[in-house]
C-alpha cells in the first residue's frame, strides 16, 4: 500500500458512498457497458456499495445471480440467452476479485475459478468460437482468449486486445465479438505481465516485457491458420494505449495500433495527483511493496519520451480533455514525437473512461484498425486531428481546444516547430517532450 492510499482511503470511501462510481470515474457506466457490463447489474452492485472494502462482495453478489440465471437457461436450451447472462457473470467476477492485492489469496483465487467457468460455458455454447489460450514467457505462462469468426479463416486480419491497468481478458468477450469477429476479424483478448492470471501465475510487469508478451501473443497469431501475418494490429484502452504505444515502437510485426485513454505523459499525475488506487494496483502489478524503490527503478523510467518516434505503422490515439492520468498538453506533445502515419481525436468534457463517448470509441477504434489493416491509412506524412465537440460538431484540422483561443502551450509549440523544421531537413535530431 502506497502512504497516499493509507492515508486517503475515508476520501475514497466518503466518494463512493455519496456519489457512487461516477464519483470516482465520470460517466465511467459507457465504458463498462462495452466492456460486458448490463447497467442493470451495474447498478445494483453499487447500491450494496458504501465502502471500498464492500466491492468484492457486492460483485460477487450480484455475479452469482446472473449465473445462476444463465445455467437456468442453458438447461433450457436458450443457449444465446445463457452465453450472454455468463458473459455478464463473467465480468463480474472479474471486478469481484481485482480489490484482493494478494496473488495468493485464496478468495481471489476462487472468484478467478468462478470467471473462468463462466467462460467455459459460453465457449461450450458457442461452439468453441472462444478460446483459451496459454503461452510460455519467460519461464512461466501468460493467458489470453481467442475470438473466432464463424466460418473458415482465409487471410483474415487480427486484433490484439488490450485491456488497461485494473482490466482482465474477460473485459473483451462482448466487445471482441461486436466489434471485431462479426466482421470477420481474428481478436486475441490478452493478460500481459501484470494482470489477470498472468499476475496469479508470478509475472509481474516491468519496464519492457510488456512489449515483450505483446511480441509473444503476435508470435501465436502469425502462426495461426487462417490469419494473415501482415495485417494484425492492436487496440488498447489507458496502459494498454501505453504498451501498445511500446511494443509497435519495437516491433515490426504491428501493423496499425489505435490506443484511446493511453497515459503518454510523464506518470507523475498518474501515480502522485491521481486516486491512489492506481498506483496501488501498478506496484502490486510490478510486485513492489516499497514504494521509494517503486517510484525509482520503475515509475521514473516509464515515460515514453522519444520512443513514439521509432514507431512505424499507423497509430491512432484518444484522449479526453480532461483525462486525469494524462494532462493533455502531455498528450499532445508526445504526438508531435510520432513521425508515423497518424491521428488523434480529442474529446471535449471527456475524463479518463471516455464514458460518454465510449461506444463510438469502440466501434470507431474497430473500423479504425480494419482499414488500416487493408493499407489505407499508410501513407507517409499522414497527420490527421479533430477536436470532437460534445454537441455534435468536429473540428478538423486540429485537436487542441477552441478555449484556448489559438494559444499553444510552450512545450507543444516548441516541438510543432521542431516537427516542421526537420520536414524541411531531416537531419535536425529529435527532442524529449
Amino acid at each position: 500500500m502506497t502512504t497516499r492510499s493509507t492515508s486517503q482511503s475515508w476520501a475514497l470511501d466518503i466518494a463512493l458512498a455519496l456519489g457512487g462510481f461516477n464519483a470516482l470515474h465520470p460517466q465511467a457506466k459507457g465504458t463498462m457497458e462495452q466492456l460486458g457490463h448490463d447497467h442493470t447489474d451495474f447498478d445494483k452492485v453499487f447500491d450494496l456499495v458504501q465502502s471500498g472494502a464492500m466491492l468484492p462482495k457486492a460483485w460477487a453478489t450480484i455475479a452469482a445471480r446472473a449465473e445462476q440465471r444463465a445455467a437456468h437457461h442453458e438447461r433450457n436450451d436458450f443457449a444465446r440467452t445463457a452465453v450472454d447472462l455468463y458473459i455478464r457473470a463473467a465480468v463480474m467476477w472479474g471486478r469481484a476479485q481485482y480489490s484482493i492485492f494478494d496473488a495468493t489469496d485464496p478468495r481471489k483465487l476462487a472468484l478467478r475459478e468462478r470467471a473462468n467457468h463462466c467462460v467455459e460455458r459460453l465457449s461450450e455454447l458457442r461452439g468453441g468460437l472462444v478460446r483459451r489460450v496459454t503461452l510460455d514467457f519467460d519461464d512461466k505462462q501468460i493467458f489470453a482468449l481467442l475470438h473466432l469468426p464463424e466460418g473458415p479463416l482465409r487471410q483474415a486480419p487480427a486484433v490484439i486486445l488490450g485491456p488497461g491497468m485494473d482490466m482482465i481478458k474477460e473485459d473483451y468477450l462482448y466487445a471482441a465479438e461486436r466489434y471485431y469477429t462479426s466482421r470477420g476479424m481474428v481478436a486475441l483478448s490478452i493478460e500481459g505481465p501484470g494482470q489477470g492470471e498472468s499476475r496469479a501465475n508470478g509475472v509481474t510487469v516491468d519496464l519492457a516485457n510488456y512489449e515483450r508478451a505483446v511480441g509473444r501473443y503476435l508470435d501465436y497469431l502469425t502462426e495461426l491458420p487462417g490469419v494473415d501475418p501482415q495485417r494484425i494490429g492492436m487496440f488498447g484502452i489507458s496502459m494498454s494505449g501505453y504498451w501498445g504505444s511500446r511494443a509497435a515502437a519495437t516491433d515490426p510485426r504491428l501493423a496499425a495500433l489505435a490506443a484511446f485513454e493511453a497515459p503518454t505523459g510523464d506518470f507523475h499525475t498518474l501515480f502522485e495527483r491521481a486516486q491512489p488506487s492506481f498506483k496501488n494496483n501498478y506496484m502490486y502489478m510490478a510486485g513492489y511493496d516499497n514504494e521509494a524503490a517503486f517510484d525509482r527503478e520503475l515509475a521514473a523510467r516509464m515515460p515514453l519520451g522519444d520512443l513514439v518516434g521509432d514507431i512505424t505503422c499507423p497509430v491512432l490515439y484518444g484522449i479526453g480533455e480532461f483525462d486525469e492520468l494524462t494532462p493533455l498538453e502531455q498528450a499532445l506533445a508526445n504526438y508531435e514525437l510520432v513521425n508515423a502515419p497518424k491521428e488523434i481525436r480529442v474529446y471535449e468534457g471527456e475524463f479518463h473512461p471516455l464514458g460518454g463517448v465510449a461506444a463510438e470509441v469502440f466501434r470507431f477504434g474497430a473500423e479504425w484498425l480494419e482499414r488500416a489493416l487493408s493499407g489505407e491509412f499508410a501513407t507517409p506524412g499522414r497527420d490527421v486531428r479533430h477536436y470532437v465537440h460534445h454537441d455534435g460538431r468536429t473540428t478538423d484540422g486540429t485537436a487542441d481546444p477552441q478555449w484556448w483561443s489559438g494559444a499553444v502551450p510552450f512545450a507543444i509549440d516548441r516541438l510543432r516547430t521542431v516537427t516542421a523544421d526537420k520536414k524541411r531537413n531531416p537531419s535536425i535530431p529529435s527532442h524529449n517532450c
